[in-house]
């Protein structure tokens, strides 16, 4: 514990402890999503993020996007023109997140067809 008493690492499988909130939000399918796009130091208007994340709501994107921020994962960056430009890119803790969270997206989508069919690996090594 620190001076403030608040603890130096978090504990997910504590229900009290805000880590379990912070890991809602990254594991979401809509959070993972969001990381997983902003990684590697890309940068991306709401326009390009909700075209590339097919089936998201402007309003579930926009409530991701504010827990990502609070959590300090991404930073919103606001341009005063008309019509509004408004862009998202990752915070140093995003990016060390975001690494992980790309790591598997990745794995699931190379995993897509033995997952969607419940074939384990076991059964692939059989044949």
């Amino acid at each position: 514990m620190t001076e403030t008493n608040v603890p130096l690492r978090g504990n997910c499988y504590l229900q009290e402890c805000g880590a379990r909130t912070i890991l809602s939000h990254v594991a979401s399918r809509w959070g993972s999503l969001v990381l997983a796009l902003l990684s590697a130091g890309t940068t991306l208007r709401f326009s390009e993020l909700r075209n590339r994340i097919g089936g998201v709501s402007e309003k579930m994107l926009a409530q991701t996007l504010r827990d990502l921020e609070r959590d300090g994962l991404v930073s919103r960056r606001s341009y005063p023109v008309v019509p509004p430009r408004v862009e998202y890119t990752l915070t140093p803790l995003g990016e060390g997140i975001s690494t992980h969270v790309l790591a598997m997206v990745d794995w699931i989508n190379e995993h897509t067809m033995m997952l969607a069919t419940g074939v384990s690996g076991a059964e692939l090594d059989r044949s």
